[in-house]
């Protein structure tokens, strides 16, 4: 009796969740057809088709948010905001399928990165050096790109700074990355005996204290990147590789041990980078470059108005620069849109305080 009596509320719910699901599969087709509409109204009022941005930064950042506001659980905000990020994905595909190249190659932190900002809806190309990202924006060949420019534990990436001084790309959003590192090897691997472990620089030392208890006689070789320690296992008996568990279902590894990282909440932030200028979304972030005189309390004349101002600054970093000797350049984050009045009073100070500033994008603060 009892079982006859589950059998039929398991029938029950599962026509009810059959009949919601009909429900949302309609309002994804109308959520397309009017992404679809959109787009032809954007086309009907330029007479250049290609200089039309179906991608809008601050509009999906928006939505996310409202999406998050509005949930009521029992999935978590970051859940739903995913599932809302699919669907415009795949959407913005159908008005026009956005290109984005990211550093390294297939499976790794980047790709990761680039899929959890635009979707996997997205087209992403690999390319080998962070220089090679910066280029096929500027050259129109990609829409945008994604670069690292920090990790919480081994600091600032410098070669994504040095980029902006020489290129004229903007900031269009930014991405923080949780960075799980797994511990994985092939099924040709003599688990009991591996004595090389491969991966890129900064993950090996992002794992120094696990792999000093765990493997302290096993050589640690630095690559490339992380898929290609990943890809190199396939013909070693003695070797393992630290790499994402996206490289693990790529390549067909198996995971010997998970999230290996030192520091539990070790998470990298990444760059779009692009060549548009980003409305205000409400909740945004600024990037600026500046070149500063070299004299005495340089730094604290530069940072004075910000203070005096109230306006929240998220990173300060020193570059040395590469038109002079022993003068540098400081790249420095806040809070707030250009287009703020507030912020637009701070930057006129700042500018009468440096021997030059380069506005380097204002754009949403990572969402997801």
């Amino acid at each position: 009796m009892q079982n006859d009596q589950t059998t039929e509320k398991l029938l029950a719910l599962r026509d009810q969740i059959d009949e919601i699901d009909g429900k949302i599969a309609e309002l994804i087709s109308a959520r397309a057809r009017c992404a679809q509409e959109v787009a032809e109204v954007k086309k009907a009022g330029l007479p250049d088709a290609t200089s039309v941005l179906f991608y809008r930064p601050e509009r999906e950042a928006q939505v996310l948010r409202k999406a998050m506001e509005r949930n009521k659980g029992p999935l978590s905000n970051e859940e739903l905001a995913r599932l809302f990020r699919e669907i415009m994905s795949a959407c913005l595909a159908l008005e026009n399928p956005i290109k984005v190249a990211f550093l390294e190659v297939e499976g790794t932190f980047t790709q990761q990165a680039a899929l959890k900002h635009f979707g996997h809806s997205a087209v992403t190309l690999p390319f080998s050096a962070i220089d090679e990202v910066f280029r096929e924006v500027e050259a129109g060949a990609v829409n945008y790109g994604v670069v690292p420019v920090e990790n919480s534990t081994e600091g600032v990436v410098n070669h994504t700074l040095d980029n902006f001084m020489q290129s004229n790309l903007k900031i269009c959003g930014e991405v923080e990355l949780r960075i799980h590192h797994n511990l994985m090897v092939s099924d040709v691997t003599n688990t009991q005996n591996i004595s090389r472990i491969y991966s890129h620089s900064q993950s090996l030392a992002q794992c120094r204290k696990w792999l000093d208890a765990h493997y302290p006689k096993a050589e640690r070789i630095a690559v490339a990147s992380n898929a290609e320690a990943a890809k190199r296992l396939k013909g070693e008996w003695n070797a393992a590789a630290i790499a994402g568990s996206m490289a693990a279902e790529l390549y067909g590894l198996k995971i010997l041990a998970e999230k290996i990282e030192d520091q539990p909440d070790n998470s990298t932030r990444f760059l779009i980078i692009g060549t548009q200028q980003v409305p205000p979304s409400s909740v945004d972030k600024t990037s600026i470059m500046v070149a500063m005189r070299n004299e005495p309390g340089a730094l604290h004349n530069l940072l004075e108005p910000f203070h005096r101002h109230n306006i929240d600054l998220t990173r300060v970093e020193t570059r040395p620069s590469r038109t002079g000797v022993w003068t540098y350049v400081f790249f420095i984050d806040f809070a707030g849109h250009v287009q703020d009045p507030l912020i637009s009073d701070v930057m006129k100070d700042v500018s009468k305080r440096c021997a030059d500033l380069k506005l380097l994008g204002s754009y949403p603060k990572a969402v997801l």
